[in-house]
Parts: structure tokens; sequence; C-alpha cells
């Protein structure tokens, strides 16, 4: 992974709740993360993209409790019928382009099946594979992303520090009409005397500038850089992890709150824009069976506030973080959109 840039808590930015040691959604035990960046050429075919891998647990092809919510449909997570059927999903999470959906798919399941300790157990796969459109700095149509880059990706997903901002996934996005990206945070929750993670990373691809509000400060009227667009367009995508027990129907309305955190950043989720949230636990094995064809769920069965502050704190700031790590970037058709100035955070 490459180095890391400064984050919005190293302006001073005081964001709400207690994050993890990295301050990632790899702060959740078992969770990693690994990205592909492609950056290659300029003129009409500027390639500005690349691959975001999130392995949910050690083997990569474990099975997790999962819900989603589309706040906004006019997007592609792929796998969420059966994740809303079910309550669960096998594999790798990938966020790409829109045009690459079709190669990421294809490469998971492959990348999945050679990891199934006994592939003639389970002999299919529906991977979750998400897009945001990066077309205002990438040439989408040469479809540049291959199966290479999708399992470079997967094969150094790691624990630690997350890169954000114009890396994976997220290199040719923009939010508000800023450089923005992959973004992350954490926040450590204590749940019946016992300390759980809670950890989100998005893709910020969304929002119009005279919008953008950090921390309650108008920001985006506040900003000098030439803006991008006529309207709302683009959209977020958020990948939630956690190790707290909770069953399929409180990891959707654990998913549905990560739109209070995007709307905390001043979105009003514009028509063009598709947010779609995913939540999945580490706790517990949806396969598992016991002798008698029985399985068993353990989740929380008191207050789940604390699930819900904390999926709402973290989405604010992984957004806030993918502005913040966001540097200016000329791309397709010599087009440039601009970093977000960072004295304008100065409190």
């Amino acid at each position: 992974m490459t180095t890391q840039k400064r984050r919005a808590r190293d302006l001073g930015l005081a964001f709400p709740g207690s994050p993890g040691p990295f301050n990632a959604i790899t702060d959740v035990p078992g969770v990693r993360v690994g990205l592909t960046t492609l950056i290659e050429g300029d003129g009409d075919s500027a390639i500005r993209t690349g691959v975001t891998a999130i392995v949910p647990k050690e083997h990569g092809g474990s099975a997790v409790w999962a819900g989603a919510h589309s706040f906004n449909g006019n997007g592609e997570m792929t796998g969420l019928h059966w994740v809303g059927e079910a309550g669960w999903f096998r594999g790798p999470v990938l966020l790409t382009n829109t045009h690459a959906v079709g190669v990421a798919h294809r490469a998971a399941v492959g990348w999945t099946r050679e990891r199934s300790a006994s592939p003639g157990d389970h002999g299919w796969v529906l991977p979750v594979v998400a897009e945001t459109c990066d077309n205002w700095l990438n040439d989408m149509d040469t479809q540049a992303i291959t199966d290479e880059h999708v399992r470079a990706a997967l094969d150094t997903a790691a624990s630690g520090p997350v890169p954000e901002g114009s890396q994976g996934g997220g290199t040719g996005m923009i939010a508000y009409e800023l450089k923005a990206g992959t973004g992350t945070a954490s926040r450590q929750l204590s749940i019946g005397g016992a300390t759980h993670h809670l950890g989100v990373l998005v893709q910020a691809n969304f929002g119009r500038r005279r919008n953008l509000s950090i921390l309650g400060k108008p920001v985006g009227t506040m900003s000098r850089a030439p803006t991008v667009f006529s309207r709302d367009q683009g959209s977020l995508i958020g990948v939630l992890a956690t190790d707290a027990p909770l069953h399929p129907l409180q990891l959707q309305r654990v998913a549905r709150r990560m739109v209070l955190g995007m709307a905390r950043t001043g979105s009003f989720g514009g028509d063009g824009s598709g947010d779609i949230f995913l939540a999945f636990t580490t706790a517990g094995d949806p396969l598992a069976q016991s002798d008698a064809g029985l399985g068993s769920l353990t989740f929380v069965s008191g207050d789940i506030d604390t699930v819900f502050e904390a999926a709402v704190d973290a989405t604010e700031e992984a957004i806030v973080n993918a502005l913040v790590a966001g540097e200016t970037m000329t791309g397709r058709l010599g087009r440039t959109v601009h970093a977000l100035d960072h004295a304008l955070l100065a409190t």
C-alpha cells in the first residue's frame, strides 16, 4: 500500500466517537483491503481508475451475515438480491468503475472458487461488486481494468492503514465537485461490557459543491475551486464491517443509517446519484450447521443505538477523509478536478 496522506483528524477536525488504531475498516479483526490503481496516459483515452477489494474474513471464501440499503438506485451493487433473500454473502467485495463491473465479477468468482476449502460442496458464487462512474476523468470505454488488476487487489489485501483519495476504485472519483475517491474510518463500541469494532469504507463520487458541509461549516460555498457539474451526479458506495453480533435485519437497519452520515456532509441525495450501502458482520458463520442440520445465531438483543450512532459517525468521517486525501488531478480530455483546500477547514 502507498504512503498514507493527511487525514481529517490530522487537520484538527474533531469528529465524534472513538476510532480504532487505524481509523479504518481494517480495524475490524480479519477484514483486509487491497487496491489496484491505474493512472496512464492523457488526452481522450486517459486512464484514471482502479479496483478496491475488501476481504471480509481471513479465508477469502467465507460467508458473512449481511444487510443492504439502496437510498437512490442509480447505480449497481451485484449480489444484493441474495443478500436480501438469505441475509448473507460469500467472498470479497469489489469497488470499481461502472464499465468494469463485469470483469471484476468474473475475477472474483475465480478467485473465490480457488480458495474454497471443498469446491465441490458449494458450486456457485454471487460476488458483491459495486460501481461509481469516473468518466469525467477516466476513459471508461477503454475498459482498462483486467482480471489481473482485480486479482492483484485481492491478493494484496491486508490489514493496517488504507490508502485514501485517488487510490483503487476511487482513483478517478469526484465528490462535491472536488477530487475525492476512497475514504475510510472506524469506531470502537462497548456492547454488553465487551469491546467491538465497526469500520466504514466509501467510494465517494457524489454531490454539488454548494452543499458541502464539514462539521457544520459551509465549506462548499467558501471554496474558490472551479466547479465541475451543473447537477448532482455520481454515486456513493459505502461498505460497513463490524465484529458485533448482528442478525441480517439489524444489518439492514445499520446500512440505512449510513445515509445519515452522507447527509451530514451536505448531500440531499440527487436523482443522478446511486447511493448504495452494504453492512456485514464477521461474527458467526451462516453456513455452519450442527449434525442435526440446525444453525444458531447470536445477536445484540438490547440497545442497538450504539451501533447506529457509530455507523453514522464513521460514514461521515470516511467521506471527509476521501476529500481531505484528494489531490488535484487532470484526466480525460484535459479536464482538471481540484483538491479541497485544507485551509478552509481551519477552526
